[in-house]
This record gives structure tokens, sequence and C-alpha cells, in this order.
């Protein structure tokens, strides 16, 4: 009998989950619909449910405190040519899109849709509800984002610092009014030096304003010799923007 339940709750673990890496749609409760991916724990994952009465005290305090544990949130920011209504398009390059094609990403992946142009207030509504929906740490909020979505990103961060722990734009731009609020998020930009549809002067331009706004300030910009547009998706499928993000978080729990 014991045998049977000890496999019962096995089957019931896996099928959570099997079932929280299922991509979600999830329409009409914020201004942007978006899609998301309730991603694994990150180091803990595989941990497995024991019998409760087979537990030690330290081993019941380790699974307490790995079900509390809140995740990470990566928010990703498309650019213009996935804008408009059908959600699915989301999926169509950036961190979904590398994720299905074998990237793995630890935590909780969104990713809105607009239909052109990116508001922070409203990308803000949308990290709103996923803190209070779901498993989220509000100290560890990343916005990603590609070309429209790059500016995006730091238009986010820009009116939000108190609320972004750090930012990856790739190809894109931001605007010098928000310089020094950018000052306060660690911010790592891309771009090609290929890019014909966004030219990298705009990255520069926008790292030049946050420096001379704090010489101190925790920018830096990647230049990828021969980049073009296109190209830079890349970055997407590797673990580094994902680990150098995860380095920060907005404020330390005591």
């Amino acid at each position: 009998m014991q045998k049977v339940y000890l496999c019962l709750c096995f089957f019931l673990l896996m099928l959570r989950g099997g079932s929280a890496q299922e991509i979600q749609a999830i329409k009409n409760k914020t201004a942007y619909p978006f899609l998301l991916k309730d991603g694994p724990q990150g180091d803990n994952e595989g941990y497995v449910l024991e019998e409760e009465n087979e537990l030690s005290q330290q081993e019941k305090e380790s699974q307490d405190s790995f079900e509390a544990e809140k995740k990470p949130v990566f928010v990703f920011l498309h650019g213009r040519s996935l804008s408009g209504t059908n959600l699915n398009r989301v999926k169509r390059y950036g961190v979904l899109y590398a994720i299905e094609k074998g990237q793995e990403v630890p935590g909780i992946i969104v990713a809105p849709q607009s239909r052109g142009g990116w508001d922070p207030d409203k990308v803000m509504e949308v990290v709103d509800y996923v803190i209070a929906h779901f498993n989220a740490d509000p100290d560890r909020i990343y916005i990603c984002g590609m070309s429209m979505g790059g500016y995006g990103t730091m238009d986010v961060a820009g009116k939000y610092p108190e609320r972004v722990a750090a930012a990856v734009a790739i190809c894109g731009g931001g605007s010098s009014q928000y310089a020094a609020n950018l000052t306060q998020v660690p911010i790592w930009l891309h771009h090609g030096t290929a890019d014909r549809a966004v030219p990298i002067s705009e990255s520069r331009k926008i790292m030049k304003a946050i420096k001379k706004a704090n010489p101190d300030a925790n920018v830096r910009l990647n230049v990828i010799k021969g980049g073009t547009h296109g190209s830079v998706e890349r970055l997407f499928h590797d673990d580094a923007i994902y680990n150098w993000m995860l380095k920060f978080r907005k404020k330390q729990r005591s």
C-alpha cells in the first residue's frame, strides 16, 4: 500500500511539473494579451517529494523552502513585425522560440503582444498580473527585447527602475529622457555592426546618455561584428544573457 501511495505521489508530481511547462495564452486580463510559460525552478529542479513520515526535520525545512521559493520573471518584448492580434506570432523569435528549440530558461517567461509600440505602464500591468497569480519573485523582474522591443525594454526600465532588476536590449535604442533613471538598472546592450534597420548608433547614443548621467552606471554594449538586424536573434539561444540577468535582484531579502 505504501508503494502504491508513493507511486501515486510521484505520478501527480510529474503531472504537475509537466503541466507547468505548457504555454498559456492569457487574454482580456490586462491591456496586452500575453503568452506565459511557467518554467523550472532552477537549481532545485528534480527535487522529489518523499513520504512525509520518512523526512527528517531538516529535509522538511528544505522542502518547505523549495515550495515557497519564488521564480524569476523574464519579460520578452517583440519587434514591430510580430505586432497584431495573433498572439502565437510572439513565438516566432525571441525567448519562447529559443525554448522551443531547446534553450533552458529557469523561471517564468512572459511574452506580451502589442499592436505597435510599447507602453511601459501596460507592460508593468502584465508584470503585476503575473506576480499576483503566479509564484513570481517581484525582486527578480527581467526585461529583454529586440528591435522595437529593445526600445520598449529601455522605456520600461527607464520608467520603472525601482521594479526592474536587469535589462537586455538587442538591436534597439532608447530615449535620453530616461537616461538618469536607467543608471539605476544594470543594462546589457547588443547590436550588430551590419544592422541596416536600426543602426548601431542608436545603442551607442543611449549608452552615452546613461554614462553622461552617471559615469559609474552598470551599462555595457556588446558590438557584434557583422551582425545584422536578424542574426542577433541567436543571443536568445545562448545561456549568456539569462545568466547575466540572474546575477541581479532588486533588493536583497533579509
